[in-house]
C-alpha cells in the first residue's frame, strides 16, 4: 500500500475536525465579500512568528473595536479587485464599479487614521504604514461620477453640450406630441402617451390609423388599438437616438479615461485591497472571540513545551448551545506537561472522548490561525506545525475497506506525514521543530481484540518518539498499564454515572476508565443470571481486578476532591474573616489618628490666640512710651518671653512631616498586580527605564499605565522610581545651611528704626520662607536692637546660629542667620 501524498491527510484532519464549520462561523463576523470569503478559507500560517503576529493583531483591532463608539466599521469597503484587474488589462470598468472604488480609497484613508499608534498598535500600525489611499484618484472619480455611477455633466464639454441638445429636442417632442393628442383626441382610445421599443406612440382606434399617419409599432390583444408613432415626431426621434448614441460614446470615453487612471494604481490599490482583507478579518477574528468569551494563547517557541488549556470549550458546540439552543457546553481542562508524549483515554462510549479529541485538535489550530480560544485563564501550548487526526469509522462499499481497514490506511498516512528519525529515548528531548500534535480514536479497533490492543500499543510507542503529543481513546484495559512502564503516558477517563446511566462529560487525570458494561445491564434489566454468569466468567487478575482497583481509585479521587473543596471553603472563609479584622484595625486607626488631629488643632488655636495676646500686650506697653516694671524686671521684655515660650510650644506640637513607607516593593515584569482604575488583576509585562509607566497586559487588553496607578495584589503600595542621577553644581555652603552663601535682595532684611518686637515680627515672617542663611541688617547704634534680635533668635529651635556678616555684607552691623 503506497502512501498518500502529506497533503491529504491535512485536509482529511481539517475536514474530521470540523475546521471548515467553524470557518464558516467566522466568516459570519466580516463586514465586506472579501473579508467573508478569506475567513471562509481560513488558512494555517507556515511559521510560529505569523501565528504570533496573527494574535497580536487580534488583540490590537479588539482593544480598538472597543474604544470606538459604535465598533471600528468597514462601511464603504468593497471588492475592488476584479475592477483594478480589469482596468489594468485596458478595460473600460463601470460608473458603479469606479464610484465603490472611491468609497474603498475612503473608508481606507478613515481606518488607516484610526489605527496608526506606534504605541498601542504597533503591529496593525506597520500593517497600514505603507497603503496607498490615492485622494487625487478618489476626487477625480467623485467630479466625474455622480450617484448612482452616472457621467456628470461637468466631466467633459462635449458631454454636457450633447445632454443640452437631448433635452432641447426630447422637449419639442413632448410638445409636438402634446398637440397632436388635442388635434386627433376624438380618433384615440386614451390621451396617454405610450412608448414601443422606445419610440413614443399614441392609442388609436383601428379604424382611424390612416387618419393619423404615422409608423404602426404594436397593436393591442382584442385588434381594436394599434399604437402609432406619427410621422411629425419620427424625424425629431431620429435625431434623438443620434443624440443618444453620441451621449453614449462620451460617457463611455470618460468611464474609460477614469479606468485608465485605475489602471495606472493598479499596484497601490490591489496592495490596499489585501491590507483591507487583512484588517477585516483580523477583526472578525477579534469578534468572534469575544462572543465566545475566548482569550489569547501563549505560544511557546520550543516544541516540547506543555499544554494548558483550563475549562476549554469546543467551540462549535458552543455555537450550537447559543445559536441553535443546544445544552450547555462541559468544558475540559487538559494539562499535558513538557515529558509527556501519550494520554490514554478510557471510559464509556458517548462520554465525551472524542469531543476531548476535536477541542483539543481545534484549540492547536485556531491558536495557529490567531484566533482567541475559549478557555479561563491564559492557554499556553507550542505552536503545532501538524494536527493529525484518525477520528470516526471510515468504512467504504466501493474500496471494499473494512473499519479497521479504514483505519489503518489514515494511521500510515499519518506516521508517514511525521518527520522521519531515530528514536527519541525516554526522557529526552525532541528534535527542534514544529510540534506535532497526534489524536486517535478508538486506535486499534475493529479487529481481533488481542491483536488491536497489540497494535495499539506498538503504535503509541512509535508515536511517542516521534510526536509531541499523541492522544488517543480506547477500550483496551491492556493500554492503561503502558503509563506504569513508560513515564512518557499519562491515563485519563471520562467519568460515568451509573445511577443515572448518563455521563458527566467530566475529564479525570490520572485514573483510567473502568468498564460499566455489567452495571449498564443491570440497571436495563438485563437477567440477573445472566450477569451472575459473566461476572464469573472473569478471570482472577483480569478485566475484574482492573475495574476494582480503578472503582476505588475514583473512590480515593472523590474523597480528596471533597476535601481539597471544603479546604477551598474554610479558606475562603478565613480570607474573609482577615479581611474583615484588616478593615476594623483600619477603621479604629482612622479614629485614632483623627482624634489626635482634632487635639493638636485645638491645642495649636489656644497657642496663636495666646500669641496674639502677648503681641496685642506688647503693642501696648509701647504705645505708652515708659517702662512698666513687673516684679523687678521690665513688663515688655516679659511679655516678649511669654510670647518665645509660646512658640516654642507651637514648635514641639506641630505634626512630624508624613513620611510613607513603602517597603521598598516595586513590581517586576511578570508580576501580577492590580490597576487601582478598573480594579482588576494584571500582568506586568515590561518596566520603563525611569521605572514610572508599566505596559501591562489585563486580560485581552494590553495597556500602560503610570506606576501610582497599581497596588499589589495584597495592597502593597510601590515605592517611588530613583531620581536619575544630577549633575550638582558646586557652592560654598555653611555647614547647617541649605542655600549658597551669597546675600540677594530676596534673602535681606532691613530693620533699621524698627522696635525689638517689631523686628522680631519682620525677621520671623523672611525666616518662614527661607531656604538658606538670612541677611538682618540692624546697624550699630547703641546695639540694644542687635542684643534684643540676638535672645530671641537664640531661643528658635530651628535657628542654628547667629554671626556677624563680612565686612563686604555689612560687618557688625549686618548679622547672619543660618537655618537647620
Amino acid at each position: 500500500m503506497s502512501a498518500a501524498p502529506v497533503s491529504e491527510i491535512h485536509q482529511d484532519t481539517l475536514e474530521l475536525l470540523e475546521w471548515p464549520r467553524l470557518a464558516e462561523h467566522l466568516a459570519g463576523f466580516a463586514g465586506t465579500a472579501a473579508g467573508r470569503r478569506h475567513c471562509a478559507g481560513l488558512s494555517l500560517p507556515d511559521h510560529p512568528a505569523e501565528s504570533r503576529r496573527l494574535l497580536l493583531e487580534t488583540t490590537e483591532l479588539l482593544a480598538l473595536d472597543g474604544l470606538c463608539e459604535g465598533g471600528l466599521s468597514l462601511q464603504g469597503a468593497g471588492d475592488i479587485a476584479a475592477t483594478v484587474a480589469l482596468c489594468a488589462k485596458g478595460g473600460c470598468a463601470g460608473g458603479e464599479e469606479l464610484l465603490a472604488l472611491a468609497a474603498t480609497l475612503a473608508t481606507a484613508r478613515r481606518l488607516r487614521r484610526q489605527i496608526e499608534d506606534p504605541e498601542l498598535r504597533p503591529v496593525t500600525t506597520a500593517l497600514v504604514a505603507e497603503l496607498r489611499t490615492l485622494p487625487e484618484l478618489e476626487q477625480r472619480l467623485h467630479f466625474c461620477l455622480e450617484e448612482g455611477g452616472r457621467v456628470a455633466d461637468r466631466a467633459s464639454g462635449p458631454l454636457e453640450a450633447v445632454r443640452r441638445q437631448l433635452l432641447a429636442l426630447r422637449g419639442e417632442r413632448r410638445d409636438r406630441l402634446q398637440e397632436l393628442v388635442r388635434r386627433y383626441g376624438s380618433l384615440l382610445q386614451d390621451t396617454v402617451v405610450s412608448e414601443r421599443s422606445g419610440r413614443p406612440v399614441l392609442a388609436v382606434k383601428a379604424g382611424a390609423a390612416a387618419q393619423v399617419g404615422g409608423l404602426v409599432h404594436d397593436s393591442s390583444a382584442s385588434g381594436s388599438t394599434v399604437y402609432v408613432e406619427p410621422q411629425a415626431v419620427i424625424p425629431l426621434g431620429n435625431r434623438i437616438r443620434d443624440a443618444e448614441g453620441q451621449e453614449r460614446e462620451l460617457e463611455r470615453q470618460v468611464r474609460s479615461e477614469l479606468s485608465a487612471l485605475v489602471g495606472e494604481q493598479a499596484e497601490p490599490l490591489d496592495h490596499l485591497q489585501q491590507v483591507l482583507v487583512r484588517i477585516d478579518a483580523g477583526l472578525a477574528r477579534a469578534r468572534y472571540g469575544q462572543w465566545l468569551g475566548a482569550v489569547r494563547p501563549e505560544l511557546a517557541d520550543s516544541a516540547d513545551a506543555p499544554f494548558e488549556l483550563i475549562d476549554l470549550r469546543h467551540p462549535l458546540l458552543l455555537w450550537q448551545e447559543r445559536r441553535q439552543g443546544g445544552r450547555p457546553v462541559v468544558p475540559v481542562t487538559i494539562r499535558v506537561g513538557p515529558e509527556l508524549r501519550v494520554v490514554a483515554i478510557t471510559g464509556p462510549n458517548t462520554g465525551g472522548k472524542t469531543v476531548t479529541l476535536k477541542s483539543l485538535g481545534l484549540a492547536a489550530l485556531m491558536a495557529r490561525a490567531g484566533l482567541f480560544l475559549p478557555c479561563a485563564g491564559t492557554p499556553r501550548l507550542p505552536w503545532c506545525g501538524q494536527v493529525l487526526a484518525d477520528i470516526g469509522d471510515e468504512q467504504s462499499l466501493q474500496q471494499n475497506l473494512s473499519t479497521f481497514s479504514g483505519h489503518i490506511r489514515r494511521i500510515a498516512r499519518i506516521l508517514a506525514a511525521l518527520p522521519a528519525g531515530a528514536a527519541v529515548p525516554e526522557g529526552a528531548a525532541l528534535p527542534q521543530g514544529p510540534a506535532s500534535l497526534v489524536l486517535l480514536d478508538e486506535v486499534g479497533a475493529g479487529t481481533d481484540p488481542t491483536e488491536g490492543s497489540a497494535l495499539a500499543a506498538a503504535l503509541l510507542r512509535h508515536l511517542a518518539d516521534r510526536a509531541r503529543l499523541t492522544v488517543a481513546t480506547t477500550h483496551f484495559g491492556e493500554l492503561k498499564a503502558l503509563k506504569y512502564a513508560d513515564p512518557r503516558f499519562e491515563n485519563a477517563s471520562v467519568a460515568f454515572d451509573v445511577e443515572t446511566l448518563s455521563p458527566t462529560y467530566r475529564l479525570q487525570w490520572g485514573i483510567p476508565g473502568r468498564s460499566n458494561a455489567l452495571a449498564i445491564a443491570s440497571r436495563l434489566g438485563l437477567d440477573p443470571a445472566v450477569l451472575a454468569v459473566a461476572a464469573a466468567q472473569l478471570e482472577p487478575g483480569g478485566e475484574g481486578d482492573v475495574n476494582r482497583v480503578i472503582e476505588g481509585l475514583e473512590q480515593e479521587r472523590q474523597r480528596q476532591q471533597e476535601a481539597a473543596e471544603a479546604a477551598a471553603a474554610l479558606l475562603a472563609r478565613t480570607e474573609l474573616l482577615h479581611e474583615e479584622l484588616l478593615q476594623r484595625w483600619s477603621q479604629q486607626k482612622e479614629q485614632s489618628a483623627e482624634l489626635q488631629e482634632q487635639r493638636r488643632q485645638r491645642l495649636e488655636l489656644s497657642i496663636r490666640e495666646g500669641q496674639g495676646e502677648v503681641r496685642r500686650l506688647i503693642r501696648r506697653l509701647r504705645s505708652v512710651g515708659q517702662e512698666v516694671r513687673v516684679g523687678g524686671r521690665v513688663a515688655g521684655e516679659t511679655a516678649r518671653q511669654a510670647g518665645q515660650r509660646l512658640r516654642h510650644l507651637e514648635q514641639q506640637h506641630r505634626p512630624l512631616p508624613e513620611r510613607r513607607d513603602h517597603g521598598g516593593w516595586r513590581p517586576k515584569a511578570g508580576d501580577r498586580i492590580r490597576l487601582l482604575a478598573l480594579g482588576k488583576a494584571a500582568e506586568v509585562l515590561a518596566i520603563s527605564d525611569d521605572g514610572s509607566e508599566l505596559s501591562v497586559r489585563c486580560g485581552v487588553l494590553r495597556l500602560t499605565v503610570e506606576l501610582a496607578g497599581i497596588e499589589g495584589l495584597h495592597g502593597e503600595k510601590p515605592a517611588p522610581p530613583e531620581p536619575p542621577p544630577q549633575v550638582r553644581i558646586r557652592s560654598r555652603r555653611s555647614p547647617g545651611s541649605r542655600g549658597p552663601e551669597v546675600r540677594t535682595e530676596g534673602n535681606t532684611v532691613d530693620v533699621r528704626g524698627l522696635r525689638v518686637h517689631e523686628a522680631e515680627a519682620a525677621v520671623e515672617e523672611r525666616l518662614r520662607g527661607a531656604n538658606g542663611p538670612v541677611w538682618v541688617i540692624h546697624g550699630i547704634g547703641t546695639g540694644k536692637l542687635k542684643r534684643g534680635l540676638r535672645d530671641w533668635l537664640s531661643g528658635l529651635a530651628w535657628v542654628e546660629r547667629v554671626s556677624d556678616a563680612e565686612q563686604g555684607d555689612g560687618g557688625p552691623g549686618c548679622s547672619v542667620i543660618w537655618v537647620k
